[in-house]
């Protein structure tokens, strides 16, 4: 079971970095052998025990050792096989036969966790697998289900799932230092929520230093360990140490050749790490190496290249010939549907771009700038403020350009995309009044905007986060509220939701005592 679900997993995680057709076909088609292994080792219900378990919740207790490991690895089939379904095709009924895996696969984790809950509960050899295995999924779902907006999580919860940060964060915790077989999956998945998803679509205060204290130990042991060095590099870049970022990255790169999805990973970091010291050229060169070798949104690496193209100086030529108008036209051909869904990031790029599609283009004032907003590289710069103040010089140049040129239908647009962006590194200048007038000016001149609407709940969202940064929690609650409620069908809004679940959260806990968790299972 366990050699079946290991190669599965393994397949399905290059499938899910290269979304190549083949290879979420070969994925799926391990994971379902995987499953049917699984199902071999279950326990064999005769058609009276079905129908009793229609009328009576089945009982875990009487399973055997092999029998209840064979629920856990199943389970895990189960929620593989869901996500790739989600990739495979597009129509409505491979989502719902997606979902169904989904439920079915939340049900056995909460009865499994119910079973190690019972006093009848009886520990076999390998109960540490098991255990670990329930930490695992249990973690993860409610740690992934406390996340979502509040409208989604209603509707989740009127379908049965249920979710809780702290009990999701406190299950991988205690799965993450065990000596269990899923232990570095907890770990990985604990490194995730704390250098991606806290940022991406959190407040960007990640607990950087758990992250660290987690990885440590699997660094040492693994010093060339791929993986472990690309989750280095993100740690260092939250920690506002680019240059250390950089190096790390690049051993990343050198570490390994087999797995080029890697070194994609690694060329996505760089080009934001390169874009935070405003090197253009540096930035423009990892878009550049993305958009040849990476499918996952060639409509994003091309508007990215364009965008640094943009900042090029009147002395800087072009590479390779590239015209950023050029580079902008086509990014609406590039469109992709993954899971049949635009990804966010490339119908945003594809709104930005559309501007350049007439014959005499309004260029964007500061597109990769905008762009880093929209991956809150505004938090990582905060730590540095050589990079902060850098970046403020560069707006405030884009700002006074704007200010000499005509006046066009979209000047209240470029104006209130710089104002945000000047409010936020005032913000972690210290310079508290200055930012709070910029990120007002915003909501005051709403009426205004012509395209951007994106800009006023995110306005209000970062004067928020700003309030309870001051501990005035009332007033960043009702912020948000209005930003919740007032605004929809705009740009990242699901992203923006996310980000406003999470400052709520904040909001409404009280502060933490900042608890540490058990050891790492690696020594």
């Amino acid at each position: 079971m366990y050699h079946a679900l290991t190669y599965a997993t393994i397949l399905e995680m290059q499938a899910m970095m290269t979304f190549d057709p083949q290879d979420i076909l070969n994925a799926g088609n391990t994971m379902k052998e995987a499953q049917a292994t699984c199902q071999k080792f279950r326990k064999k219900s005769t058609v009276a025990d079905s129908i009793n378990n229609l009328v009576h919740r089945q009982s875990l207790e009487h399973f055997t050792e092999e029998e209840i490991h064979a629920e856990i690895c199943y389970a895990e089939c189960l929620l593989q096989r869901a996500a790739l379904t989600f990739l495979q095709d597009e129509n409505m009924v491979s989502f719902i036969k997606g979902g169904i895996k989904v439920r079915n696969s939340y049900q056995t984790y909460r009865e499994l966790d119910s079973l190690i809950q019972s006093p009848h509960y009886v520990k076999g050899e390998n109960h540490l697998h098991f255990e670990g295995g329930v930490k695992l999924g249990v973690g993860a779902f409610n740690l992934t289900l406390s996340m979502f907006p509040a409208r989604i999580l209603r509707l989740l919860e009127f379908v049965g799932f249920s979710g809780n940060k702290e009990h999701g964060l406190l299950q991988l915790q205690e799965g993450a230092s065990s000596y269990s077989f899923r232990s570095v999956l907890c770990t990985m998945l604990l490194l995730c929520y704390h250098t991606f998803m806290t940022f991406v679509l959190g407040t960007g205060k990640g607990n950087v230093e758990e992250a660290e204290r987690l990885l440590n130990p699997y660094l040492a042991r693994y010093p060339k360990g791929a993986i472990f060095l690309f989750f280095a590099g993100r740690i260092e870049t939250l920690k506002g140490n680019i240059d250390a970022a950089v190096n790390r990255y690049e051993e990343c790169c050198e570490a390994q050749q087999y797995w080029k999805q890697f070194h994609h990973m690694c060329y996505w970091e760089l080009m934001w790490c390169f874009t935070y010291k405003r090197q253009w050229k540096m930035a423009f060169f990892y878009a550049d190496l993305l958009s040849k070798e990476n499918t996952w949104s060639k409509a994003t690496y091309i508007y990215m290249k364009a965008a640094y193209l943009s900042m090029f100086g009147p002395d800087d030529c072009s590479p390779f010939g590239d015209s950023e108008v050029e580079l902008f036209r086509i990014v609406p051909s590039l469109k992709l549907k993954i899971a049949g869904k635009s990804l966010p990031t490339e119908k945003f790029a594809i709104r930005k771009a559309r501007r350049y599609l007439s014959s005499n283009p309004i260029p964007l004032p500061v597109p990769p700038l905008e762009m880093m907003y929209i991956w809150n590289g505004y938090a990582v710069i905060g730590k540095c403020p050589n990079l902060t103040e850098g970046m403020l010089g560069t707006l405030i140049e884009a700002e006074e350009a704007l200010a000499r040129s005509s006046a066009t239908e979209l000047l209240a647009d470029d104006q209130c995309v710089i104002k945000l962006l000047k409010g936020l590194c005032f913000k972690h200048l210290g310079k508290i009044s200055e930012a709070e007038d910029h990120f007002n000016y915003i909501y005051l001149n709403e009426k205004k905007i012509k395209y951007d609407h994106y800009l006023i709940p995110n306005a209000l969202l970062e004067l928020a986060i700003l309030y309870l940064d001051q501990d005035r929690r009332e007033e960043a609650i009702k912020l948000l509220e209005r930003a919740k409620q007032n605004y929809k069908n705009y740009s990242m809004e699901t992203r923006t939701h996310f980000r406003i679940q999470a400052a709520l959260h904040q909001a409404r806990s009280a502060p933490e005592n900042g608890t540490r968790s058990g050891a790492s299972a690696v020594s």
